[in-house]
């Protein structure tokens, strides 16, 4: 009897602690959110699309035109311009990348490089003929070596030379 009164009473003890143990936290937890009441601003009034027209009256440029950001330079564009309205030689079709220098000959104290096309022609230039997209016009072959002065275009209009080559390939 004294042992199961002993099991009662430890029993009972263990229970009474047990049960209290997070009581503080979970007090805090529930009573935390008690004041809070939270309040959501009304969303914006949104307005209707309005679209705005560019017309020449306009004190704001279109940004959807181009334009010259300097009346002065406006005569600029055909500075330096190559002329195109001569005919285009067969290698002009090609991007100067696409074309290899294969081989060099010499006839008569001209020297002739030997090019090879992206569709596999051969073809023989001097100085003085074109190649590449970009008004490219041999200056002078040698027997390793193409040079090239290209006309390229920047975003004003106006036209600057680019020199180039092209390598013997061996």
């Amino acid at each position: 009897m004294k042992k199961v009164s002993a099991t009662i009473i430890v029993t009972l003890l263990l229970a009474g602690c047990g049960g209290e143990e997070f009581q503080d936290l979970r007090n805090f937890v529930k009573d935390s959110g008690a004041d809070m009441r939270g309040k959501v601003p009304p969303p914006p009034e949104i307005s209707p699309y309005e679209p705005f027209s560019y017309d020449n009256s306009s004190a704001i440029p279109d940004p959807f035109k181009p334009h010259k950001a300097d009346i002065k330079f406006a005569n600029r564009s055909g500075q330096n311009q190559p002329n195109l309205d001569r005919s285009r030689e067969e290698l002009e079709e090609f991007p100067l990348e696409s074309l290899k220098m294969v081989g060099y000959l010499q006839q008569a104290d001209i020297g002739y490089a030997v090019i090879r096309s992206s569709d596999g022609k051969l073809h023989r230039i001097k100085a003085g003929n074109y190649v590449g997209m970009n008004f490219g016009k041999v200056i002078s072959v040698s027997d390793s070596e193409i040079k090239i002065k290209e006309m390229v275009q920047d975003s004003a209009g106006d036209w600057s030379e680019r020199e180039s080559s092209l390598q013997l390939v061996e």
